[in-house]
């Protein structure tokens, strides 16, 4: 297996063997990647982040929004990454109309891989996070302030201009894809 996949593999493994059964409330849904855009970079990055994941809410029975997560997709180099985490989101907004549309905000803490990361090893992360969407479709929108571009992954190739990444996903629940 490739250096740095293990521990993501096993991590989407143990959600999948341990996650409620249907029969439980929660939604489940589809994610696919999309894009990042580099605020201000003078670099080509890539910016079509494209890959799948899955991201499974738990019951809310708050105001409060969990969340479980893991998910493979291209990365501003190019390579492969890998991430598995859990995120909790604050209800911003949220009404029964329009398939019961909602805003929330709030952070997602995982462990993930890079290809130009701490030599390919799994590396911590918690970034702000918001969705947006309804009972159907949604999307995620994450963003990564410079800081954490330069400090925390401490990457090879560091861009002096960025003034941080956003990075933008699309989800849709499994019960729409199912028949």
């Amino acid at each position: 297996m490739k250096k740095g996949l293990s521990i993501p593999l096993a991590t989407l493994a143990l959600f999948l063997m341990f996650s409620p059964p249907p029969a439980v409330a929660g939604n489940i849904n589809a994610v696919l990647n999309g894009k990042s855009y580099h605020i201000n970079s003078s670099y080509d990055w890539n910016e079509n982040n494209s890959g799948f994941g899955i991201e499974y809410e738990l019951e809310q029975r708050s105001g409060w929004k969990k969340i479980a997560m893991a998910s493979g997709f291209r990365d501003s180099v190019d390579e492969m990454s890998y991430m598995a985490g859990a995120g909790l989101q604050r209800r911003l907004f949220e009404t029964d109309k329009l398939d019961r549309f909602y805003i929330y905000a709030g952070l997602s803490a995982f462990v993930m891989t890079r290809a130009d990361v701490n030599g390919g090893n799994p590396f911590p992360g918690i970034l702000p996070s918001i969705s947006v969407g309804n009972s159907k479709f949604g999307v995620n929108l994450t963003y990564m302030p410079r800081k954490a571009v330069e400090k925390v992954t401490k990457a090879q190739v560091v861009d002096p201009t960025i003034d941080g990444i956003l990075f933008l996903q699309f989800k849709v629940g499994l019960d729409q894809l199912l028949p």
